[in-house]
């Protein structure tokens, strides 16, 4: 019997439970009018343009070697490709057609390396000259990679960021972290964020919201830039080229004498 009178307790129990909670009250409409002026602004602050998202996974053998920078946490030279998606480039440029070439790159570092961006099938990304920065055009979505070329006679060491963040490790950027190995004229292909010796995340554009920055540490400030600062290895002296070494070299006294051209 005491089975009996104890379901029916449970069942009106769990009734009067369902009837509170479908009779409970709206909440205010000031409460309302907050919650909307809070989702407005939220999406007031969306920033428009592109950023740089964590992309699949991309097989990039390197190697470790050794470097001895001249200056360990003074560049040669620095510079930035500044990228962005075409209705923000229009914005900035008007009618100034976008080239498909290298930047050029300002200063010292455009004097030793020349860097651009390349889209998934190897040709430069579209860029233009605004003031005195080189913009790229990109679109959501595809993927990039930055191409760097050394134009100098000696071995170069290259630091670069992405949004802010360190190619390497995908932390803040800093001229104290190590960068890429270039030879004497070579090239490489830098193609994602560094996973390993033997792979990358794929560099993709995407949306500020999606950017790889965002999503890992909630911070856009830096979105859109690339960064390129560019290291000598001790010892060498990378502003006399190969004729300027020539004319060092030349013999003010040869100890010959005058004959006919």
């Amino acid at each position: 019997m005491k089975k009996l009178r104890f379901l029916p307790c449970l069942f009106w129990s769990l009734a009067g439970l369902f009837v509170v909670s479908c009779t409970a009250p709206p909440p205010p409409a000031a409460t309302r009018r907050t919650a909307a002026r809070e989702s407005f602004a939220a999406a007031q602050q969306e920033r428009p343009g592109l950023g740089t998202r964590w992309g699949e996974r991309r097989e990039s053998h390197v190697t470790v070697t050794g470097f001895q920078r001249a200056d360990a946490t003074g560049p040669l030279g620095v510079a930035a490709i500044y990228y962005n998606d075409a209705p923000g480039i229009r914005a900035m440029a008007g009618s100034v057609l976008p080239e498909r070439r290298w930047p050029a790159l300002p200063g010292a570092a455009g004097a030793l390396v020349s860097v651009g961006l390349r889209d998934q099938n190897g040709r430069f990304l579209p860029g233009l000259i605004v003031g005195d920065r080189w913009f790229v055009v990109g679109e959501e979505g595809e993927r990039y990679s930055i191409s760097i070329r050394n134009r100098s006679d000696l071995r170069l060491e290259v630091v670069l960021s992405v949004d802010g963040l360190d190619v390497l490790d995908g932390r803040a950027a800093s001229f104290r972290k190590r960068g890429y190995i270039l030879r004497p004229h070579g090239q490489i292909n830098v193609s994602g964020f560094r996973q390993s010796l033997e792979a990358v995340a794929a560099f993709r554009f995407s949306s500020v919201r999606e950017s790889y920055a965002n999503q890992k540490y909630g911070e856009t400030q830096n979105v859109g830039v690339i960064g390129i600062g560019v290291f000598n290895e001790y010892g060498t002296v990378p502003w006399i080229d190969r004729e300027a070494r020539r004319r060092l070299k030349a013999n003010p006294f040869p100890d010959q004498f005058a004959t006919p051209p």
